[in-house]
């Protein structure tokens, strides 16, 4: 990693961070300086990723689900009182499966929402106490889903609008007290939890990367990236912003080869 000291002295508090893309950003924002604290459920996994990012500089690794309020507030404090008031919050604790609706119990469905809109509203809303105000930056994590249909997706689609829409009311809400909430929309991303359960198979992968505009899978660090950018003064006046980085699928379905296509229709006069 060559970041930069962009993040020095700065205090990170990430959810859902023992694994994928949030561990992904706990490490370069470690690596940018940051002094980073960072949860999920397993005491064992929070305890190997906290080590992996403590490479990079100082990490507190705290057992916590974000499905509960308490804890997720009693871990935001000792992150507070252990490292000081904390300036980035990243919330990306997330669940899926794939499965039609019909075939989802409610239970299932419920518990997608628990985690990832619930799970949201959990760490930003008991975060504000601990802020570094004004100047604080508030990053969701969320997905396409929430704005494009998908099959075998009715859960996540709807978990993931909703953290889209708080994502944007608090920004309303928590602007004029300095404190900005953005998201960032991640498209497919190799090596992740969430593109294996999606596309389990070579050919399944095929086709996924088929879909997307750029023919590949976005890394970790390209979402570490977005994430790093809105926590600094370059992106001082981005507030309530759902900022895709999924290579333009968001845009639409882009299989075929359109180029190709429009060069055999094209004509010069």
């Amino acid at each position: 990693m060559t970041d930069t000291q962009e993040l020095a002295g700065k205090v990170a508090f990430i959810a859902g961070a023992s694994s994928g893309i949030n561990l992904g950003i706990a490490k370069r924002m470690a690596a940018a300086g940051a002094k980073v604290a960072l949860i999920s459920r397993s005491e064992e996994k929070i305890a190997a990723a906290a080590k992996e990012v403590a490479a990079f500089g100082p990490a507190l690794g705290m057992a916590a689900d974000v499905r509960d309020y308490a804890a997720v507030e009693a871990a935001l404090k000792r992150a507070h009182d252990e490292l000081g008031p904390i300036d980035i919050v990243v919330s990306g604790a997330a669940g899926n499966f794939v499965a039609p609706a019909l075939g989802m119990s409610a239970n299932g469905f419920k518990t997608v929402v628990d985690i990832d809109l619930m799970g949201t509203f959990h760490v930003l809303r008991a975060s504000f106490q601990f802020l570094k105000r004004p100047g604080a930056s508030l990053i969701s994590i969320t997905a396409p889903q929430a704005e494009r249909a998908s099959l075998y997706q009715a859960h996540v689609c709807a978990a993931k609008a909703g953290i889209n829409m708080l994502t944007r009311c608090l920004a309303l809400e928590w602007g004029p007290g300095g404190v900005r909430v953005n998201a960032i929309s991640p498209g497919p991303i190799a090596d992740t939890e969430g593109m294996a359960r999606l596309a389990p198979t070579p050919e399944a992968e095929a086709r996924a990367k088929a879909h997307n505009p750029l023919r590949r899978y976005g890394t970790k660090d390209e979402i570490a990236d977005m994430a790093i950018f809105l926590s600094t003064e370059r992106a001082s006046y981005v507030n309530g912003a759902i900022i895709p980085v999924d290579g333009g699928q968001t845009n639409g379905d882009a299989s075929g080869d359109a180029l190709g296509e429009f060069k055999t229709g094209m004509s010069f006069v």
